[in-house]
């Protein structure tokens, strides 16, 4: 997976649990203005025990990007995994106010990239990220991911349907790039 030539920051992946609750909650609704629409974490205590439920099924992990010092910079799901020969998940992410800019979410993109396909066994993995998403895009662009195609209305975030670009890598695509 290429990276741009900074070296990113080392990061913590620890799957979200009870005791996280407060600080997340805390992290994103100081993080409202820069998720803007993009995504809808949880910013309450009733749908941050949602998001973790959600965990305990086999179609779902969910990983908290921590800095070194163990401060919460992001977040990286695995959703709706099938497996079967199709192998495949959604990867979704979203950075935290202070860190965002800092490389934290690129480096727990990365990560979680690596486990999907060698810890749970994956094949392919597919990011949606709105057009207007520069960064975002930017970002699976750097991992090595390919645009395969525009869904129009594909996900419904903030109470609006919104388009998404679909960007996509498969096992072969993180060796080849190494």
């Amino acid at each position: 997976m290429s990276t741009h030539s900074r070296q990113l920051p080392r990061v913590q992946l620890e799957p979200p649990q009870e005791r996280h609750a407060a600080g997340l909650i805390a992290a994103v609704k100081r993080s409202r203005k820069l998720h803007r629409g993009w995504v809808d974490p949880p910013d309450t205590r009733s749908a941050y025990y949602a998001y973790v439920g959600r965990l305990q099924s086999a179609r779902e992990f969910g990983y908290l990007i921590k800095t070194e010092q163990g401060e919460l910079a992001g977040v990286v799901n695995l959703n709706e995994i099938v497996m079967g020969a199709f192998k495949s998940a959604y990867l979704g992410y979203y950075g935290l106010l202070p860190w965002v800019g800092g490389g934290y979410v690129s480096a727990g993109v990365r990560a979680v990239i690596r486990k999907a396909f060698s810890v749970h066994g994956l094949h392919r993995l597919e990011a949606n990220v709105q057009p207007d998403n520069q960064s975002s895009i930017r970002l699976v662009r750097r991992l090595g991911f390919r645009m395969e195609g525009l869904s129009l209305r594909y996900l419904k975030i903030g109470g609006r349907w919104r388009d998404h670009e679909r960007w996509a890598i498969t096992r072969e695509d993180l060796r080849r790039s190494k």
